[in-house]
């Protein structure tokens, strides 16, 4: 049974209780509750806008939609350079387990030591950071099979280059962000990139996409370039050059192929060269674009203009005698030579056996600016206009500040400079009818117009001088293509070192034109320092342009003009340099 309890027996409640406490107390709730609301209001409407800046700095993310970036194409289509979707690793570090079992078997998948993963992880980002970017698909896969918190995968896209080593200096290459480095990869890295989209989303601390925030932008992919290059041309050029380059033991080479109808650039390659998605360890010597960035002075590969000079003024005709006996020449203080006493040659003959002493009494003949204005004309001097970075302008002086002899010896490529991109350009006039015709490193389907430099018949006069530097008593016999004429100049000068000349180094350099009758192709070729005994251009050079002809005519579907096979002299012909 209960028992009631008086609670008024309390002195504590039977105390009267004051007004002011229960007042306080109602006054004290009123209050917070006030300041609840007012921070309510502050939060919500006064400085609404710094606090939904935060919470976006912590959960929303503008996630990047990247741009297919455009294809590379040769004239026939064949893909040169593309991209394809690869995995990339990245982790978020506060959330991964410093399991070191673990972490050791992720380590070894990404081809890295365990105390460099670590070291990523350690970032001062603690919610990202890259781990390999671009892996194999299978290892993106085995990875993800790890199961470990914290590590994610991200689609990039990775440039790929079937045509390997061979179209490497034309196409160039991208960086890990996909941004061109080199080539036409980088002059037209923003036609090729296109433009990338955008997607504003709310993610969790995992990572994970919880909402859209805004409608996404779309990406817009980069545009394909169709090139002038056929890939197949590139391949014999770079594979014969190459063989060239280690028969000679050699130090480098390039090669050149011009259409001289329409201008395209049908191959331009050099040796060393590297594997444009493989670029370990790669050297500065690989990496040269040498056909467009190097010059050298290309010795006897000049006297046609000087001819076609001459020829275009009146001065000579083809079969205008000229007396190179003794065998040297005395200007001032200097005397220059041919490496054989010739006596009297036609002008033709001085071409045919490369004589100094014959084409530089042909120049001294004519005003220095008449020799400058050719030089000038073909292109030698200027930067060429190609697309690609790096190109050089090569070094011709003002003809008013040549001596007599510097004339002469610029007559036969000393004291002058150039590419052998130029110098490929500049024998385009012998076969289009002495029109200099415009350079394109992208596809044409018509003939192009070109620019009159000497007078048609005076260019075929020229043609068939190259002719005979081919055929027996030339110096480049081995130039001989089966099938097809050819016509060409051999070169080979010392190379420059310090003030002077090297006495056993050497650039051997053939430049000319098939078919001779009507030409389809100028090819250019340079051997730099060839050191296994033979260093003439017409040992070491013409043998790689009568290869590289005969497959690129072939490519273009030109029909034989011989049918006879040619005999090609087995024993080196010495030229003047």
């Amino acid at each position: 049974m209960s028992r009631s309890i008086a609670y008024t027996s309390s002195p504590l409640l039977a105390s009267p209780t004051p007004v002011w406490r229960s007042k306080f107390i109602v006054a004290s709730i009123a209050l917070g509750f006030a300041a609840l609301v007012g921070r309510a209001v502050y939060i919500q409407v006064i400085e609404n806008d710094f606090f939904q800046k935060q919470g976006e700095v912590r959960f929303a993310r503008t996630l990047s939609l990247p741009a297919n970036r455009g294809r590379i194409l040769d004239r026939n289509g064949v893909i040169l350079a593309s991209s394809i979707p690869v995995p990339s690793i990245w982790a978020i570090p506060e959330d991964v387990p410093r399991d070191p079992q673990g972490l050791k078997k992720l380590a070894d998948l990404l081809n890295m030591s365990l105390p460099e993963l670590n070291k990523k992880l350690e970032d001062e980002d603690k919610t990202f950071v890259w781990l390999r970017r671009q892996v194999d698909e299978s290892v993106g896969k085995e990875v993800l099979a790890l199961g470990l918190k914290g590590i994610y995968e991200r689609k990039e896209y990775k440039r790929q280059y079937p045509e390997g080593e061979a179209a490497a200096h034309v196409v160039g290459f991208t960086n890990v962000e996909d941004k061109g480095q080199e080539g036409m990869e980088l002059t037209f890295n923003k036609e090729l990139g296109g433009r990338a989209g955008s997607r504003r989303v709310i993610k969790d601390r995992m990572g994970r996409v919880v909402e859209d925030v805004r409608e996404q932008i779309a990406p817009v992919d980069g545009r394909d370039l169709q090139l002038s290059i056929d890939s197949k041309v590139q391949f014999f050029a770079y594979q014969t050059l190459k063989n060239a380059v280690l028969e000679h033991k050699a130090k480098a080479g390039s090669v050149v192929v011009l259409d001289v109808q329409t201008g395209e650039v049908l191959a331009l390659a050099n040796y060393p060269s590297f594997v444009p998605d493989k670029r370990q360890n790669l050297s500065g010597a690989q990496l040269r674009n040498r056909a467009l960035t190097d010059t050298f002075e290309p010795g006897s590969t000049m006297k046609p203009f000087v001819i076609a000079a001459a020829l275009n003024k009146g001065m000579v005709t083809p079969e205008t005698p000229i007396q190179t006996a003794p065998g040297r020449l005395t200007i001032g203080s200097a005397t220059i030579s041919d490496s054989h006493a010739h006596g009297i040659l036609t002008v033709s003959e001085v071409i045919q056996k490369s004589s100094n002493i014959g084409t530089a009494k042909i120049a001294l003949q004519m005003p220095a600016h008449d020799m400058w204005e050719m030089y000038t004309q073909v292109g030698f001097g200027q930067k060429p206009d190609v697309p690609f970075p790096g190109a050089v302008s090569g070094r011709l002086r003002p003809y008013k500040s040549w001596r007599p002899i510097e004339q002469a010896t610029m007559s036969y490529g000393y004291g002058i400079s150039v590419s052998l991109f130029q110098l490929a350009h500049a024998y385009t006039i012998f076969g289009r009818d002495g029109d200099l015709v415009p350079i394109s490193m992208f596809k044409i389907n018509q003939h192009t117009p070109g620019t009159s430099v000497i007078e048609a018949r005076h260019a075929l006069e020229v043609r068939n001088m190259l002719h005979l530097v081919t055929g027996p008593g030339g110096t480049a016999p081995k130039a001989q293509t089966m099938g097809y004429s050819v016509g060409g100049k051999t070169g080979t000068a010392h190379k420059v070192e310090g003030r002077g000349y090297a006495n056993k180094k050497y650039r051997g350099v053939f430049a000319g034109l098939a078919p001779i009758d009507a030409p389809r192709i100028a090819v250019a070729v340079m051997i730099d320092e060839p050191s296994n005994g033979q260093y003439f251009g017409g040992d070491v050079a013409a043998p790689v342009f009568s290869q590289t002809v005969q497959q690129t005519l072939k490519v273009l579907g030109v029909a034989p003009d011989m049918t006879v096979k040619p005999q090609i002299v087995t024993q080196p012909v010495e030229e003047s340099f």
